[in-house]
Formats: C-alpha cells, sequence, structure tokens
C-alpha cells in the first residue's frame, strides 16, 4: 500500500452510544481536520479497523460489559510498526489508579489514552493532534522498514547473482544489517523523543495559561491590600514561585521548539568573550578554562540570550561532571555539514564546550536530551538542561551533538546557522522606554479562558483602561461591527472556532488601521500566517502588559 500522503486516506472510529455523545464527537474532530465513521458496537468496531484507521475514540460505556475478544484479537494480529492508538473517555476519577474497569480497558487495549469528561474541546483538539501525528509516524515507520527490506532483498539476490565474490558480499550484507538495527534504533529514539516534546509543550501552554492568572491575580492583590510587611512577604513569595513556574515552562517549550525566538546575525566570539567572566565566577577556582576561537568568522544566526543561557547551561554541567576538578574548554570555528538526519547540508558556527570528567556510558547518552532526565543527585539539577539546548538547536535550524565515553569526559557542540550577508549584532541591553502620562483607552480583549479574562481585565482596569472582555473571535468582531468605540484589541492565539489571527485578519479588513497584540504561549504560529502582529508571550505581568499597550498606541 502507498504511504506517500497517509494523511489523505487515515480517519478515526468513534464509537460513543450515549445520548449526542457521537454527533459532538464527529463535529470535535472535523474541526481538527480529522473525519470519522461511528460504529454500532464493538463487534462493528473491530470489524472496521484497518491500517488506514488513525485511531478509535470510545466511551467507557461503549465499552462496558462487551465482549473484546474482537479488538484484542485484531491487536494481537497488528504488524510489528503499528501500534493502534485508542483514546478512552471516562467520568472524572476513572483514570486506571482508580477505575478497575478502566485499568482492564488499559490491559486489554494497550496504547490507551485516557481523557476525563467533562473536557474543553481545546484539550479534545490537542490530543487528537498529538496521536494523529504518532499515528502518522508509525506509517512513516512502516514506509522506511519496506524500503529498508526491498534493500537488502536488492541486496541478497546481487550475492546469488556474484557467486565469485561471495565473501566480499557477504561482509557487505553484514554492515547493511548492522545499519539497519542502527536506522531503526534512531528512529525509535527520534520517535519517542517527539512524543515526549508533543505532551512537553502541550503541558507547559496550558501550564502557562494557569500562570498567567495566577500572576495577575497576585500583582492586583499587592497593590489593593493595606501595606503590612507579614502579608507582602508572602505575596512576594507567591509571584517568586510563580515566576519560577514560568521560567520551568520557558525550559519546557524550548525542549518541545515552541519557545519565542528572536533570530538575528550575532557575533559569536564577541560573545563568547563577553561572557568569559561570568563563566570563570559561575565555575570556581577548582576548574580551568580555556578559550579557542577562530579569527575572521562570520555571524551566526541565532538569539543572543539563549545562546548565553545554553553555554552557560553547558559549562555548569562540565563542572558537575568534574568533582575533584578539571578543565572547561570552549572553542568556536566554523564547520560543514553534508546532509544528515539532525542537520541540512551548509555552513555553521560550531560551539562547542568540552570537559575532562567522568563521561557518560552510551545508555545515559542516548537519554542525556530527555526532559527530567538527569544523572546528579536529586535536588541538584532538574534534567531540563540539555533538552532545552536540544530544542533550541532544533528551533534555530541547528543542532546538538554530544559525544562522551567513561572516565573520557564530555563534549557538546552547539551547531548554529551562519547568518548568510549580514553583519553581527551588537548584544546590549534594550534602555528603558520613556513613559508618556497615563491616558484610558478602550480595550476589546479575547480570550476563550474564564480565568484569564478575569485577572487580565483586572489588570487593565487597574492601569486606568476600559475593557470589553468575550470568550470568542465571533463575539470580539460582533463587538466592532457595533457603535462601541474600540481603541485596540488584545487577542489570545488558541481559541476554538476562530484562532487569534483569524480575527486579526477579520479585524483588518473592518478596520485597518485599529492596533491588535496577540498574546500566546506558542511562538511558532503555522506557516500559512501571513500577518505580523506583535506578540505578548504568556503569562505576562502588569508592567509588560502596559509597555505593549503604550507601544502600540504610541
Amino acid at each position: 500500500m502507498s504511504v506517500q500522503q497517509p494523511e489523505e486516506s487515515m480517519h478515526a472510529l468513534v464509537l460513543a452510544p450515549r445520548g449526542r455523545d457521537a454527533g459532538v464527537i464527529q463535529g470535535l474532530f472535523r474541526d481538527s481536520g480529522v473525519e470519522s465513521v461511528l460504529c454500532r458496537d464493538v463487534a462493528d468496531l473491530a470489524a472496521r479497523l484497518t491500517d488506514d484507521v488513525a485511531f478509535a475514540f470510545a466511551t467507557l460505556e461503549g465499552l462496558r460489559n462487551t465482549d473484546l475478544r474482537p479488538l484484542g484479537a485484531w491487536i494481537a494480529r497488528q504488524p510489528k510498526w503499528s501500534d493502534m492508538p485508542f483514546i478512552l473517555a471516562t467520568e472524572r476519577g476513572g483514570s486506571p489508579d482508580r477505575n478497575p474497569i478502566a485499568a482492564q480497558m488499559l490491559e486489554a487495549l494497550s496504547n490507551v489514552s485516557f481523557i476525563e469528561r467533562p473536557f474543553h474541546s481545546t484539550t479534545l483538539q490537542s490530543l487528537v493532534n498529538a496521536t494523529m501525528k504518532s499515528r502518522l509516524r508509525q506509517i512513516e515507520a512502516r514506509g522506511m522498514l519496506e524500503q529498508l527490506k526491498q534493500s537488502a532483498d536488492d541486496l541478497e539476490r546481487r550475492v546469488e547473482e556474484r557467486t565469485g565474490q561471495l565473501q566480499s558480499a557477504h561482509s557487505q550484507l553484514l554492515a547493511q544489517i548492522a545499519e539497519r538495527a542502527r536506522t531503526e534504533e534512531q528512529l525509535r529514539h527520534m520517535q519517542k523523543i517527539e512524543s515526549i516534546g508533543e505532551l512537553t509543550g502541550g503541558v507547559a501552554h496550558d501550564f502557562n495559561n494557569l500562570l498567567t492568572a495566577v500572576m495577575g491575580n497576585l500583582e492586583l492583590l499587592r497593590k489593593r491590600l493595606p501595606a503590612n510587611p507579614s502579608t507582602d512577604r508572602l505575596i512576594e513569595g507567591a509571584l517568586q514561585g510563580a515566576q519560577r513556574g514560568a521560567a520551568l515552562t520557558q525550559r519546557l517549550l524550548a525542549f518541545a521548539r515552541r519557545q519565542a525566538l528572536e533570530p538575528k546575525p550575532v557575533d559569536l566570539a564577541a560573545l563568547v568573550q563577553g561572557m568569559s567572566d561570568l563563566l570563570r565566577r559561575s565555575i570556581g577556582p577548582t576548574v580551568e578554562i580555556t578559550i579557542d576561537l577562530s579569527d575572521g568568522l562570520p555571524a551566526a544566526l541565532a538569539d543572543a540570550n539563549q545562546i548565553e543561557l545554553a553555554l552557560l547551561n553547558l559549562a555548569v554541567n562540565a563542572r558537575d561532571a568534574m568533582p575533584d576538578g578539571g578543565t572547561v574548554s570552549i572553542s568556536l570555528d566554523i564547520a560543514e555539514s553534508r546532509e544528515s538526519r539532525d542537520l541540512a547540508a551548509g555552513r555553521y558556527l560550531r560551539l562547542a564546550v568540552a570537559d575532562t570528567g567522568v563521561g557518560m556510558d552510551e545508555a545515559t547518552l542516548q537519554r542525556a536530551i530527555e526532559p527530567f532526565f538527569s544523572t546528579k543527585e536529586v535536588g541538584k539539577g532538574t534534567g531540563l538542561g540539555l533538552s532545552m539546548i536540544h530544542g533550541l538547536a532544533q528551533q534555530l535550524k541547528g543542532a546538538l551533538r554530544l559525544s562522551s565515553a567513561p572516565g573520557r569526559g564530555t563534549r557538546a557542540e552547539l551547531w548554529l546557522p551562519v547568518a548568510a550577508g549580514a553583519a553581527a549584532a551588537v548584544v546590549a541591553a534594550p534602555a528603558a522606554a520613556e513613559k508618556n502620562g497615563k491616558r484610558g483607552v478602550t480595550v476589546l480583549f479575547v480570550d476563550d479562558d474564564f480565568l484569564i479574562r478575569l485577572s487580565t481585565v483586572a489588570l487593565l482596569e487597574d492601569l486606568g483602561h476600559t475593557v470589553i472582555n468575550v470568550g470568542s473571535g465571533a463575539e470580539a468582531l460582533d463587538v466592532l461591527n457595533g457603535e462601541r468605540k474600540v481603541d485596540m484589541v488584545i487577542t489570545d492565539y488558541a481559541m476554538p472556532g476562530m484562532t487569534g489571527t483569524q480575527l486579526a485578519t477579520a479585524v483588518r479588513s473592518l478596520k485597518p488601521d485599529l492596533p491588535i497584540l496577540l498574546a500566546t504561549g506558542y511562538a511558532e504560529l503555522p506557516a500559512s500566517t501571513k500577518l505580523e502582529l506583535p506578540r505578548l508571550s504568556k503569562p505576562y505581568r502588569q508592567r509588560e502588559l502596559a509597555e505593549q499597550i503604550d507601544t502600540l498606541l504610541g
């Protein structure tokens, strides 16, 4: 079967016998771009399962007290590349650790994702998107395995035809088998990392929404409570905790390649030299640092602030790998790369950090970039440093390459693309913006999350603005088509029915000069998005909100 564009023929199966569940689920799937087929019962579901099915969705009551053997038989007959995903909707408290029936379904169906009702449409759509991507990667794996099998078959035929060179052909065959095993292992590892990244990015984005509400309410609470050292200390502690949570989500988004970056031509040599004192203070006196920077290097296309953080992370990791002291070597040169799995062909700046520490074995090296994996003692590391750098490198169209061996230290190479035809930017802290006199404006605030609307509206009103708050793009357009005066629009991006960029496009057609601010936790918008909108990253504080409004309104 052709697998050139499997997503065109793939569909979902739905088993939801209660009430209007089936129609609602089909509608949500259709909003996510997934067509679906309704099933009468478990036997019908099992009969319709084919390689063209992306996943099966079932409610718990659709599977309860039924014979699951037809499903189990189909699952057992799956080819090795296939692991059919099932999404099971349970009632609240229906997770496997609290519900024996859910646990039974987990054992019977193998690859099951649970979602508790009532669920938000965005949550279901996020789960459907992740499940679709997982299934498509299974199909891609099948194609690669078929190609590898075809290559092996062709090689075997040549061996049979060329009996005079049997020994040479036999050696080639062994080499092909070894390469095939390595390719399959790399493929499985890449799929695992990609799946973890999808889950991590979704969780971090949702957590950013929660932190936006928490930080906004805490700021307002601090302003409105009477001055009291004890209360101020508690609120400040809560704010610092929320800010640490925001920093954690930024690292998670970096691993998932969803953090907001500002790639510009950067003089990496000057950046490393400028950080040399900070690196020496961070590493301490027991570790020696050597810096080797080639002359005449071109600029790299990178985000200077994130590269500084990545370099500091690598240096601290190197220090921790040398408890008895040693040497950290930092080098920068230019390198050519051929086309590979993790890097396109071209010229790159190669920033390397090497240590003389304990090193890592092959198993540890394979897991080094996984989030929350750490070889450090409990409490001495989050396990997000290398995963953040890996995500940063990929988002910048570069790569992070690690090499290590027990007792021989570790070398981390950050490959960053050369900035074509541009001079390196000078990295400097932005000057504080001049504040104009405070004036109130009318802001149309659009977000489908009630808690975010509640906190942000309060922040805006505290700044002296009049706020019209709505929960969807359609409601926002109704306001703009009415008679109320609106000075600017602040909108979320990920909303059901109409995204923030779709709303902005509609607003531009109605009122071309109306300022629009996009508030989102996503870093990369779809490639089809043509509008260039100013963005406010979640979670945001009142000061950041005020600065963006002042900038947009002059």
